[in-house]
């Protein structure tokens, strides 16, 4: 009789449940919450990973629908990973500092995953590429990233398979936000509201994934102040500090900036 697969071996649930290492001696409670947390979030970034390479092999071969489908399930997973945010909220500051010295020196400031998502978004950050320059693995995966397409390029790239005369983006900057707007693409994109009623719904869902980013880093930032306050991250970072520095940075301006000719 052959071995009928179980649940438990599917998902690998022994090896899943078996991540938790609480480092904190005696053990502090709150310690498995925090590892919990950041271990799902991993996850969550994987998929949404997953689901962006996709996403950019439908828009590049001009599948309307199937990007459609796929950036709903994104956001989806974006809204999850903001309302995860209310569980760490139920840690008080002193229960995080309760074991906070036994991170030592690591930080959520070196997740990887995080990292590429950014640079997808068109984030190309040169302090983040020298904070991983000891991590080699780590250091060209990120490399790799830089030269791929990012979600807006793809979706210019979406415009010129359904005929909009785009130009495409040029990469200005060696740090921060690497697409300018474009006056001329913004033109395009108002005829294409008008008169492009798939394409319109598309361009909708591109803006709150944005606005979803921005969520995620409000929320993110707010939490780390009620939690530490303006103290350096574990990891030497500035902390909030670092973190304000990313709010409000739009992911694609162009489709901001036509809000008011509408």
């Amino acid at each position: 009789m052959s071995h009928q697969l179980t649940y438990g071996e599917y998902l690998k649930v022994p090896d899943l449940l078996d991540l938790q290492k609480p480092l904190s001696n005696p053990e502090e409670h709150d310690e498995m919450l925090f590892i919990i947390i950041h271990q799902t979030y991993e996850l969550w970034f994987k998929q949404i990973l997953h689901e962006i390479g996709k996403l950019q092999k439908n828009l590049e071969a001009g599948q309307v629908w199937g990007a459609v489908k796929t950036m709903r399930r994104i956001l989806t997973i974006l809204k999850t990973l903001v309302s995860q945010i209310d569980i760490l909220e139920t840690m008080t500051p002193l229960e995080f500092n309760s074991f906070r010295g036994f991170l030592q020196q690591s930080s959520g400031f070196q997740s990887i995953q995080f990292r590429e998502l950014e640079m997808i978004c068109g984030l190309r950050s040169n302090h983040v590429m020298k904070a991983l320059t000891g991590n080699e693995k780590e250091f060209q995966r990120l490399e790799k990233r830089a030269v791929a397409a990012t979600l807006w390029e793809s979706f210019i790239a979406y415009m010129k398979k359904r005929g909009y005369a785009v130009e495409d983006p040029k990469r200005h900057h060696r740090d921060g936000f690497i697409h300018d707007p474009s006056e001329q693409n913004q033109q395009v994109l108002l005829d294409l509201f008008r008169k492009d009623p798939e394409s319109a719904h598309l361009a909708e869902l591109f803006v709150d994934f944005d606005e979803g980013m921005m969520e995620w880093r409000y929320r993110h930032v707010k939490m780390v102040e009620r939690t530490i306050g303006t103290k350096k991250g574990t990891g030497g970072s500035d902390g909030t500090k670092y973190l304000h520095s990313t709010l409000n940075q739009p992911v694609f301006p162009d489709l901001w900036a036509i809000r008011a000719q509408f």
